[in-house]
């Protein structure tokens, strides 16, 4: 089972939001079985839950994430994950600072893309911005997914 790990800041909004839109990707994808998802945060709330915006604007999508609960990402997690993405160079420089012998398998999502940016944080604003930073990491994780699965070295089904 391969292992991917979204990193964010406090992992009540980017990371957990972008862990379903992957996850329902994967499931589309038929790769769900072999790939599991999973969130955290350099500076974990932990125990709290997804930003009800969040998860409002994924439930409408039909992607439930209410019973996500944030925490501060381990470095054990870090290292069983075969790909961190993260939502801000400055999450990757964090864990660096922290882990700088995982940096190989830590890349902004952007990155997957093709692209280099941050994608900005929706905390305690209006839902409008949680719906713009959904369809970013929907675009994102779209235009990502061939280089996701070449990282984890899947291959789509029917691609064979």
């Amino acid at each position: 089972m391969k292992q991917i790990l979204f990193v964010c800041t406090a992992n009540v909004c980017r990371s957990p939001m972008a862990m379903g839109l992957l996850r329902e990707r994967l499931r589309q994808g038929g790769l769900a079985d072999q790939v599991t998802v999973s969130s955290a945060g350099v500076y974990g709330m932990d125990g709290s839950p997804a930003s009800q915006p969040g998860v409002e604007v994924l439930a409408e999508r039909g992607i439930d994430i209410s019973d996500h609960r944030a925490h501060t990402v381990a470095e054990r997690e870090i290292a069983a994950a075969d790909l961190v993405l993260v939502m801000e160079e400055a999450h990757r420089r964090t864990l660096f600072y922290n882990y700088p012998h995982l940096l190989g398998k830590i890349f902004l999502l952007s990155e997957m893309a093709g692209a280099y940016g941050d994608i900005k944080d929706p905390y305690r604003k209006p839902k409008e911005e949680y719906e713009r930073t959904v369809d970013e990491l929907t675009a994102l994780i779209e235009q990502g997914y061939p280089a996701i699965l070449k990282r984890l070295r899947l291959e789509q089904p029917g691609n064979r």
